[in-house]
């Protein structure tokens, strides 16, 4: 939020951390009461609700990126901590083991399933209590189930397992919901189920086989990463890249062969090749 009471150099330096050629400064924060002489730099709500603001930037089924504009970077990393740690999510919490004649073991299978993403709403469910057992209202079942065999319409020759054999992978869309109590019915429109149907969970050869009944229970992130509704969430400043004096010819190329493509383009200005900056959000990608 900048406070137009300050010199323009001054108010530089509590916006902005600058990186030079040879030196960083200006990284820490100095956005509190009575930082700099005869300025208010006390928290206001209404103040910051007039700038405070959150643009979308790319919004896609899976990933979302977008601007916090107002704030110091504490809060934007609170954000994150509570995206990674506080949203509560379903997740697979109990594996009870039939049969599983596969070369991984049990204790391996049930962790991989428990890090399966399921796509449930939690609003629906309770937590589960201590004291407590599994009941509609707080577990989902699943069922495991697979066997594999030869197939006997494969070539003797053939070298592929999806062919050569049947059920040779066992894959998360093979986690099949048992509904319990009114869940059929609560869940008609959306039956819960795994986010991705194509994740491995585990490869069969003929004779194995694997039988498991599956709880899933609603938990956060900061019990176990299974329950982390992000795979990643990070936060990072904007780039603000300020050209001094103008760069032009073939230091104008040089220039921009040294950012990301898209951060620096050359342009003719009156028959002169010059470096411009474009789009400096694109120097922190990757």
């Amino acid at each position: 939020m900048t406070n137009s009471k300050l010199p323009e150099n001054v108010e530089l330096l509590r916006t902005r951390v600058v990186i030079e050629k040879d030196r960083v400064y200006s990284a820490s924060g100095s956005d509190y009461p009575h930082q700099y002489p005869a300025i208010d730099n006390s928290f206001n709500l209404e103040e910051f609700k007039k700038n405070f603001k959150v643009k979308i930037q790319r919004l896609s089924k899976h990933s979302v990126e977008f601007d916090l504009i107002g704030i110091d970077a504490s809060i934007a990393n609170a954000f994150r901590r509570i995206m990674i740690a506080e949203v509560p999510t379903m997740a697979i919490e109990k594996v009870y083991v039939m049969n599983n004649t596969s070369i991984i073991q049990d204790e391996v299978v049930a962790h991989r399933l428990g890090l399966i993403p399921i796509l449930a709403d939690p609003k629906e469910f309770d937590y589960m209590t201590e004291d407590g057992g599994p009941t509609d209202l707080n577990t989902l079942v699943f069922r495991l189930k697979k066997k594999c065999e030869f197939n006997p319409e494969a070539s003797p020759d053939e070298t592929d397992p999806h062919k050569k054999y049947i059920n040779s992978y066992v894959y998360s869309k093979d986690l099949i919901w048992e509904p319990k109590g009114n869940q059929e019915e609560k869940f008609a429109n959306n039956p819960p189920r795994p986010v991705h149907d194509d994740i491995v969970i585990a490869k069969l050869r003929p004779g194995q086989e694997m039988e498991m009944e599956l709880h899933c229970q609603k938990g956060v992130g900061r019990e176990h990463a299974k329950w982390s509704p992000v795979a990643t969430a990070s936060y990072r400043l904007l780039p603000e890249i300020t050209i001094l004096e103008p760069i032009t010819g073939e230091d104008a190329e040089e220039f921009k062969n040294c950012f990301v493509e898209g951060v620096v383009e050359v342009v003719n200005e009156n028959g002169v090749k010059t470096a411009k900056v474009v789009n400096p959000r694109k120097d922190t990608f990757d």
